[in-house]
């Protein structure tokens, strides 16, 4: 969690995320991930990655993701209103 994200960084690799995640911040059946605290986020996602959050997408996801990547999309998403 020493990681400074790259916020830039971290717009250019959203739109994977947004592909289900909604921009908005609404949460239709798909948790919203805008306006998260950098911490909570980067803990979500290595989560997945170890398989202690259940589900398959995210799991494929996140275990596919550097740590400045992850670190890089908390920036971001933490910037966007919910």
């Amino acid at each position: 969690m020493a990681l400074e994200g790259d916020l830039e960084y971290g717009e250019y690799l959203a739109s994977e995320c947004t592909t289900c995640h909604q921009v908005d911040g609404s949460a239709n059946g798909i948790p919203s991930i805008t306006g998260w605290e950098t911490e909570p986020f980067v803990t979500a996602l290595h989560a997945y990655k170890a398989k202690h959050r259940d589900n398959e997408v995210m799991q494929i996801i996140a275990n596919r993701m550097s740590d400045e990547e992850i670190a890089a999309l908390a920036a971001h998403f933490k910037t966007l209103e919910n």
